[in-house]
């Protein structure tokens, strides 16, 4: 029993140990970094998202592969010598005995690597086990990977290491004499020196064994025996010195590299980004408590009320803008009396007698006398939506002959399922002008589905989290940089460049009925109501109809040309109109407009995430020229969820999921509201209509039909669903995308298919 207790007190008292205990108890802000790591690593922080996915299938330059994992591995080996950095210069002066022994950074960091490598142990478990459950692996593969992780990680350390070697002295060249007049002159204060001397001596922790550089266990024992303590501080204020020196080059570096954000080499994985952001944090720490101190906090605090006055100002411009508009004429009034202005009856009876025009040229161009008008409702829900439209249209085009979009009348949706719908009516457009393009290609869901968040992640790491101070030039006006512009510029290389237009360069073709109408409506975050933008005026879908009754009626919505004519609506990017329809919490920015009070723009998926109530509203106000003109309406939904769900089935709730459950009840289950809305709308306007409305629907989902048989599943085959399914996110893997294009075959698209051809070309 004495041996094992000598043992245990060997462990106990090893500076490996003690560097965990005075972590737990000094610095959990740094220790919240690691948890959080690997909480992502395992789905425990938004796994919805994806986030997960990011770490365990990091994509670089459109493929997983050695260098994409090596990539990663630099960013790892970073943020562990972030931290060692940072704990040596906060932690070193608490071990007075590491400034005896030779390289005493290189010692500490050894020492202080218990949380990192169980870190590295825990994160390489997860690519391992990710990666052979994946059959897009093979064993090879896996093992490459691996290597290319761990070799990024070692290179990093050496690069630190000989930076050390020939920076940092020791207690042997200080005795020798030489260093200490450089140390002298290095202006390193005494007071610095003194102050952290004599918390040496208050907080001093009982270390009888650490480890050296060749992992033996030494012993502290006749360490301090004899030493100048004074002398010894001085050593490590001059390693702390050279540390902050490192860190605050990296910061600097990370900036410069806001240069070359738009190129796609520069633009390295999300894990990567994530990584050196949460090192900059560190560093960033380490930095304010070498030079503050005491006063670190209150500098963070007086440095955030300063940034927070200079936005609220004006003096730095917080807010991102959209690509096309002219920011520096006189602001548009949004107002009540504005919003009247534009909606009215008049103007109602305007845009009602224009769009007829468009309804009689699109029938002209069917081959019935009286056809079926198609509206496409498609969902958002990012990158799965994107290539979930992008197939399902493929799928529907082929099962109408090439014929779909020429029956289509107008596109209404959300997010991601709008670039995917866009992207597709682009490609049969230009098809249809002669161009070599075969939009039923596997090409284009390759297109759709590359990668759209490293170039965001990588963005907001190296320039928006410092300054958006970099500007490009569009149609004579000035814009900052930013992440928002990098995806908008990263979609638009991913699509070979097809959708890089004006958004009145459609106004034409949509006339003519060369192609289906698309609207997009975010939702005005002042007010909740929808900006409607479009080629073509849509005022009547904004209020009720003139003799609808004499109730009080509120304007739902803005038409975006009108309330920004006088600012260059009709210059507005194309692919910046798609994107303020799909404006991702924290990843795609909001974007503000040059209104007063300035308008901010949030999802379109917030009012309406399947495009539904748009285009029912488009049918009730034209129902008497579809009764004369058409044989019925289709509405062909596509949706990234299914619509039928079993109910949730509730665990054992923690405190916190009790206080969160009201709120997150109600996000959770918004399209499930939206769904149940948009059916009681449906009735109305069957009843309202004197002809057939027919729903066809695909959906993406991980189960073929509902049934109460789910219920059933086990734990393992409810969670193997669970990954089977796609994230809500900008990236994609490739298993993920697998999925997307295989759920076409399930029984109910395959039907859903039928009922489509049988509707449209009755057979």
């Amino acid at each position: 029993m004495l041996i094992v207790r000598k043992i245990l007190d060997d462990i106990l008292y090893s500076l490996p140990v003690q560097l965990v205990f005075h972590h737990v108890k000094k610095n959990i802000a740094l220790l919240f970094v690691w948890v959080l790591l690997i909480a992502s690593v395992y789905g425990g922080v938004g796994r919805i998202y994806g986030i997960h996915f990011l770490f365990l299938d990091p994509e670089y330059i459109d493929q997983v592969n050695f260098l994409s994992f090596f990539t990663v591995g630099l960013a790892f080996g970073n943020l562990a010598m972030a931290f060692n950095i940072t704990c040596y210069i906060l932690d070193s002066h608490q071990f007075s005995f590491l400034g005896i022994l030779e390289r005493p950074f290189a010692k500490f960091s050894v020492n202080n690597s218990t949380i990192p490598l169980i870190s590295l142990v825990l994160y390489l478990i997860a690519i391992i086990n990710f990666q052979l459950h994946n059959e897009f692996s093979t064993g090879l593969n896996v093992v490459l990977n691996i290597i290319g992780l761990l070799v990024g990680i070692v290179i990093m350390f050496v690069l630190y290491f000989i930076y050390f070697k020939f920076t940092n002295k020791d207690i042997f060249k200080f005795l020798a004499g030489s260093v200490d007049k450089r140390l002298r002159r290095s202006g390193i204060s005494r007071d610095r020196v003194m102050n952290k001397l004599k918390e040496s001596k208050e907080n001093k922790y009982p270390v009888r064994h650490y480890l050296d550089l060749r992992l033996r266990v030494r012993s502290t024992k006749n360490l301090m025996d004899f030493y100048d303590k004074e002398a010894v501080l001085k050593v490590f204020d001059q390693n702390h010195f050279n540390s902050v020196i490192v860190e605050l080059t990296i910061i600097l570096l990370v900036v410069a590299l806001g240069a070359f954000m738009e190129v796609k080499y520069f633009q390295i994985p999300a894990a990567a980004s994530t990584l050196l952001l949460f090192s900059l944090l560190v560093m960033l720490v380490g930095a304010v408590s070498y030079w503050f101190k005491g006063w670190g906090i209150a500098f963070v605090l007086v440095l955030f009320v300063s940034v927070n006055t200079l936005i609220k100002t004006g003096i730095v411009k917080g807010f991102y803008p959209a690509r096309g508009l002219d920011y520096s004429t006189e602001k548009a009034e949004y107002s009540i009396q504005s919003l009247h202005e534009f909606n009215n009856v008049e103007q109602y009876n305007k845009d009602k007698a224009f769009m007829l025009g468009i309804l009689e040229n699109w029938k002209a161009k069917q081959p019935e006398d009286k056809p079926k008008m198609i509206l496409q409702c498609v969902s958002g829900g990012g990158q799965r939506a994107a290539l979930w439209a992008v197939n399902a249209l493929q799928k529907a085009d082929s099962v109408l002959d090439g014929s779909l979009n020429d029956r289509t009348i107008l596109i209404t949706g959300a997010s991601g399922g709008l670039i995917g719908s866009a992207y597709y009516r682009e490609l049969v457009y230009r098809k249809n002008l002669g161009e070599p393009i075969h939009p039923e290609s596997e090409e284009h869901l390759a297109n759709i589905g590359k990668d759209n968040l490293n170039a965001i992640i990588f963005s907001l790491v190296v320039n928006d989290a410092f300054s958006r101070f970099r500007k490009f030039e569009y149609l004579g006006n000035k814009y900052k940089r930013d992440r928002g512009y990098v995806f908008e510029q990263n979609l638009n290389q991913n699509l070979g460049g097809v959708l890089d237009k004006k958004l009145s360069d459609y106004t034409e073709p949509e006339r003519n009925a060369e192609i289906p109408m698309m609207i997009m409506s975010p939702v005005i975050a002042n007010d909740g109501r929808k900006l409607i933008i479009s080629s073509q005026p849509f005022s009547f879908l904004n209020l009720s109809e003139p003799n609808s009754g004499d109730g009080v009626f509120k304007v739902r919505g803005v038409d975006f040309n009108r309330l920004f004519k006088d600012q260059g609506s009709e210059n507005l990017n194309f692919i910046t109109a798609l994107r303020m329809s799909a404006s991702f919490p924290y990843i795609t920015p909001t974007i503000s407009l040059p209104s007063e009070p300035p308008i901010e723009i949030m999802d379109a998926g917030i009012s309406d995430n399947y495009g539904l109530s748009d285009a029912l509203q488009f049918v009730y106000v034209f129902r008497e020229w579809i009764e004369e003109n058409t044989s019925g309406v289709v509405l062909l939904i596509i949706r990234d969820t299914r619509k039928i769900s079993p109910v949730e089935q509730k665990s054992s709730q923690s405190l916190t999921d009790r206080l969160t459950y009201p709120i997150a009840s109600v996000y959770n289950n918004l399209g499930n509201i939206q769904d149940i809305v948009n059916d009681s709308k449906i009735e109305l306007v069957r009843a309202a209509i004197d002809q057939s409305i027919e729903m066809v629907e695909l959906e993406y989902n991980t189960y073929s039909i509902f049934n109460e048989g789910e219920f059933l599943l086990s734990s393992r085959e409810r969670q193997l669903k669970e990954l089977e399914r796609a994230s809500l996110s900008w990236h994609l893997t490739t298993r993920e995308k697998q999925n997307i294009i295989e759920n076409i075959q399930r029984e109910n698209n395959q039907a859903a298919l039928k009922k489509l051809n049988s509707v449209i070309m009755d057979r």
